[in-house]
């Protein structure tokens, strides 16, 4: 168990991406149905495709998955496919021993052969364990580009769901939730002046939230619309 020791070393869950945090009330069944599956004691099904443009909330809810996983009890690694491609495929070896393995960003591996062979391999591999399989991309299972026709075949046995982009009222939500976990404080003027002046993608807006919260750390200042033009060089 050595090496899994290892690799739960290589993704640290972010503390505020857990199901609580993901507020979306058009994907809150998607959330229900991820909290069943990882409860599940049931022999089938042992897969589950999730899928969703850039920024709607994949990376947050593969987090959230591991994250509930340990919280009942379960052994569970969340490995996204751009790390794991830098690094040898024998590094999946020994992984179908975990309750809930989640792979992130699937699409990554689109062009590699390799990688796509080990991660056909990992998967019968943990349906003979009779344990969980997580797998995200940013299209569906036929959509993704993967040439290996017996992975895709994998990806579409399972439970597949497709996360909706979250509409403006449920960002200015998303991310007031987010900034309060970091004790801030943003008002509705402040995140609608974000959502206007910055990419609406969550994943940009979190990264701008982080840099503001570090400033404002900083300086001692409240974030404010002006502190926001300075910080983030906005005019």
């Amino acid at each position: 168990m050595k090496q899994v020791a290892q690799l739960t070393l290589m993704v640290q869950l972010p503390d505020d991406e857990t199901f609580n945090s993901f507020k979306s009330d058009i994907n809150h069944g998607i959330v229900s149905q991820l909290k069943s599956y990882i409860d599940s004691q049931q022999s089938t099904p042992h897969s589950f495709y999730l899928f969703g443009l850039s920024g709607t909330g994949k990376s947050h809810l593969m987090h959230a998955s591991s994250t509930y996983a340990a919280q009942i009890g379960k052994s569970s690694v969340c490995l996204s496919c751009a790390e794991l491609k830098q690094l040898p495929v024998e590094v999946l070896d020994g992984l179908e021993q975990i309750d809930l393995i989640c792979l992130d960003d699937i699409h990554l591996i689109a062009g590699d052969k390799r990688w796509q062979q080990a991660i056909f391999d990992l998967y019968n591999r943990v349906l003979e364990q009779n344990n969980y399989l997580l797998i995200s991309g940013n299209e569906s299972a036929q959509q993704l580009g993967i040439s290996l026709p017996d992975l895709v075949s994998r990806l579409t046995w399972g439970l597949t769901e497709q996360i909706k982009p979250l509409d403006d009222d449920e960002k200015v939500i998303a991310i007031q939730h987010r900034a309060t976990q970091r004790g801030l404080f943003l008002s509705d003027e402040v995140v609608k002046f974000l959502l206007n002046r910055l990419s609406r993608d969550m994943g940009s807006l979190i990264t701008s939230l982080d840099i503001l919260d570090k400033a404002s750390i900083q300086e001692q200042r409240k974030i404010t619309i002006p502190f926001i033009k300075e910080v983030l060089s906005l005019q």
